[in-house]
Order: structure tokens, then C-alpha cells, then sequence
């Protein structure tokens, strides 16, 4: 029979020199991602980018509502203006024509070239007012005719402010003389009581 053999002898481990470890590091940590333990919370978003041309932080853009776009706001109405050359319900045949063609002579006159839009309204008004205050019947308010084919600025609102609830109730008519050619508008006025105010608008002279 054969005589046992002795069981092999196991080597001891060979510790890892320091050479060893430094290979064995640069080798593990190239392009090793470490794993994220569980329940770790994640990381937090990265701040948004600034804007270079503002630089302010960029903004997102706002999201889209759900109802439908809004119309755009129309455009507001002019006020009704008072119808120039044309025969006021009223006024006798003979009178309106004197009117219309410039034989009505009259007996004041309210220039407003130079002034504005607004100060042109307040002339106009505090220039009525006195002039049927003082019983005055034809008045001239001259504007200027302006360029274009409607006129300058002036010419153009006069017949809005003259309609007006506070000045309509003064005037009979009103006209652009043959001689002025549409630079100046000649008004008839309403003859005002005693003890009582301006005629109502479109009532019929006595």
C-alpha cells in the first residue's frame, strides 16, 4: 500500500506592496461612479443659466392659459359732431340760406389759430356762452383750414364740440360761408329768454 501523502502546503498571502495599491486605485477609480445608498435624497436641480444680454437670471417662459385668447379692446367712438351746411329742423328757409352764403354778417369773431386742442375747447365754449349771454345772433369761429383733404386738428374737432349737450342747445345752425371756403364756420344762435336758459337742442325758434 501506498504511503499517504502529506496534505499541501498553502502559501500565505503575499501583502500588497505600496506600488501595488497605487495601480490597483488608478485602475478602480477610472470611470467608476460611486452607487447612491438607498433613501439618500436626490440632487437638487441645477440654478438656471443668467441670461447674457439682461444679465438677469433667465425666466421661463409663462405657460399657455386655458381659456381662449382675449380680443383686442376696440377702438372707442368718436363723439356725433354737428352737421355743418346742412339745414337744421327749425330754421326757416330764408334765414338758412342768408347763413350759407355769407349774408348773415357777424357780429363777433373767435380766432383760434395758434392754440391747441385743448385750449381751442375752452375758447370756443367760454366764447358761446358769452356771446348768447349778450344776445348776439351770428357769430364766426374761424379754425383754419390745415392741410389734408379733412383739414388741421382744429377744424376737424370743432364740430364734435359744438354738438356737445352744453353748446348744441345754443346753436340753430351752423355753416361754412361761401367766402371762407371751410376756414371759418358761421354760427346762428339761439336768442336766449329772459330769466331762462338756452333753448333746448332742435326746438323750433319762435
Amino acid at each position: 500500500m501506498f504511503d499517504a501523502l502529506p496534505p499541501p502546503r498553502r502559501r500565505a498571502a503575499r501583502g500588497l506592496t505600496d506600488e501595488d495599491r497605487a495601480l490597483w486605485r488608478a485602475f478602480v477609480a477610472r470611470g467608476v461612479v460611486p452607487l447612491r445608498a438607498r433613501g439618500a435624497p436626490e440632487d437638487p436641480p441645477a440654478p438656471p443659466a443668467a441670461d447674457p444680454a439682461g444679465g438677469g437670471m433667465a425666466t421661463a417662459p409663462a405657460a399657455p392659459s386655458g381659456g381662449a385668447a382675449r380680443p383686442a379692446p376696440s377702438a372707442p367712438r368718436p363723439p356725433p359732431a354737428l352737421p355743418l351746411n346742412a339745414p337744421p329742423p327749425g330754421l326757416d328757409a330764408r334765414r338758412w340760406r342768408d347763413l350759407r352764403r355769407g349774408n348773415t354778417r357777424p357780429e363777433r369773431t373767435l380766432d383760434l389759430h395758434g392754440l391747441r386742442a385743448a385750449e381751442a375747447h375752452a375758447a370756443v365754449r367760454a366764447f358761446l356762452h358769452a356771446a348768447q349771454a349778450e344776445g348776439l345772433r351770428c357769430v364766426a369761429i374761424v379754425t383754419g383750414r390745415g392741410a389734408g383733404p379733412e383739414g388741421g386738428v382744429l377744424r376737424r374737432e370743432l364740430p364734435h364740440w359744438l354738438e356737445a349737450p352744453e353748446l348744441r342747445g345754443l346753436l340753430l345752425g351752423a355753416a361754412h360761408p361761401h367766402a371762407a371756403r371751410g376756414g371759418a364756420v358761421h354760427l346762428l344762435l339761439r336768442r336766449r329768454r329772459p330769466g331762462r336758459g338756452a333753448a333746448p337742442a332742435g326746438a323750433r325758434r319762435r
